[in-house]
C-alpha cells in the first residue's frame, strides 16, 4: 500500500506567499495578460513565458502535441492571439483505457501588446512542442542613448 504524504502547511503557505510575490514583481508586465473570461471557452490553456531583450519580446508557449499547422497567430487591433486543437489520438494498441490526464482539444490566449511593438515583423518558430514568437519592439521603444556634448569655458562665458 502507498502511503499518501501530507503537505506541511508551513511549506503551503510559503508557496501561496512565492505565488503573491510573484503576481506583485509582474504586475508591471500586465499588459501581456488575458481576459479572464477566456478560460472558460477552452479546453486548456498553454503555459507561456515572456522575456524582454532590448529589441524584443519574447514569447515561449508550451503546446506539447500539437502540429504546427493547426497553430493560428493574429494580431488585431494590438492583441495577439495564438489558438489551436490538440487532437487526441486513439490508442489502438491497448486493450482498454486506464486513465487518460493529457489535455485535448481546442485552446487560445490572447496578450495585449504595448503600442512599442511592430505588429509587421512578428515571427513566430515551432520547435519540440515549444512556439516562440517574436514581437520585435518599435524603434521609437528602443532605448537611446543620448550623448552629453562637452563645451569649452569659453562658450560659455560669452
Amino acid at each position: 500500500m502507498v502511503g499518501i504524504t501530507q503537505r506541511d502547511p508551513t511549506m503551503e503557505l510559503l508557496h501561496q506567499l512565492e505565488h503573491r510575490m510573484g503576481r506583485i514583481f509582474n504586475d508591471p508586465f500586465r499588459t501581456f495578460e488575458w481576459p479572464e473570461h477566456e478560460a472558460a471557452t477552452t479546453a486548456w490553456q498553454p503555459l507561456v513565458d515572456i522575456f524582454e531583450e532590448p529589441d524584443v519580446i519574447r514569447l515561449v508557449a508550451e503546446i506539447p502535441g500539437v502540429n504546427p499547422e493547426d497553430v493560428k497567430i493574429s494580431v488585431e487591433s494590438n492583441l495577439l492571439t495564438i489558438k489551436g486543437t490538440k487532437e487526441q489520438v486513439a490508442e489502438e494498441k491497448a486493450e482498454k483505457v486506464h486513465r487518460y490526464e493529457r489535455t485535448y482539444g481546442a485552446f487560445e490566449r490572447t496578450f495585449r501588446l504595448s503600442a512599442s511593438i511592430d505588429p509587421n515583423k512578428i515571427k513566430a518558430t515551432y520547435h519540440l512542442g515549444v512556439l516562440t514568437i517574436m514581437l520585435p519592439k518599435a524603434e521609437t521603444a528602443k532605448p537611446h542613448l543620448i550623448k552629453v556634448e562637452v563645451t569649452a569655458e569659453k562658450a560659455l562665458k560669452a
